[in-house]
């Protein structure tokens, strides 16, 4: 059986499938259906980051967010796809305070108050890049286009006053490159 890990972006699905065969066809509308579902919850935002895992028929929600009604919505929605009998939520609630709130303002002004990263500056779930924020620790999830974007994001999220630490989870990926328009020279 196969296991398929996929990263909930607006941009990219990744996922392996070695054939065409009427399972496979099957899983892959499901990984469809699943991804569309949590894309579109409402309030699904840039300070909210769901990836999930399919194996046969049971699906593993990962992740976390600002909202509790995010984790209980994904699960419910999740729950009414065709095909889908089991659905694990470890989808993490992040701690309500008033100084993460501000850190996770502050830190998507500074990073996308960048010159070079304003091609990043989407709301909304479609946002390539993702700030989670607990107890001061900050996490960048998401794509960017060039190691260079990757970079600055690290160092703007690190000079955030009340800021004690960045994890730079996000990947680079030529496509959204591509889609951002980005080039590696002026």
């Amino acid at each position: 059986m196969r296991t398929a890990a996929l990263l909930l972006t607006p941009l990219f699905v990744f996922a392996q499938t070695a054939s065409d065969s009427p399972v496979d066809r099957n899983r892959e509308r499901i990984i469809k259906a699943v991804r569309k579902e949590i894309l579109t919850l409402p309030f699904y935002g840039p300070f909210d980051w769901l990836t999930f895992q399919l194996n046969g028929s049971a699906v593993t929600l990962n992740g976390a967010t600002v909202r509790p009604t995010i984790k209980s919505s994904a699960e419910n929605v999740v729950k009414k796809i065709e095909g889908v009998e089991k659905v694990e939520n470890n989808i993490e609630v992040l701690p309500l305070g008033s100084l993460d709130d501000q850190i996770r303002a502050r830190t998507w002004q500074a990073i996308m108050g960048h010159p070079a990263m304003l091609r990043y500056a989407i709301r909304g779930p479609n946002s390539p890049i993702h700030i989670l924020v607990k107890n001061g620790n900050v996490t960048l999830e998401g794509f960017v286009g060039l190691e260079q974007d990757k970079i600055i994001a690290n160092l703007q999220a690190n000079g955030v006053p009340g800021v004690f630490s960045v994890k730079n989870n996000l990947r680079v990926d030529e496509k959204v490159a591509k889609e951002k328009k980005v080039r590696d020279k002026p």
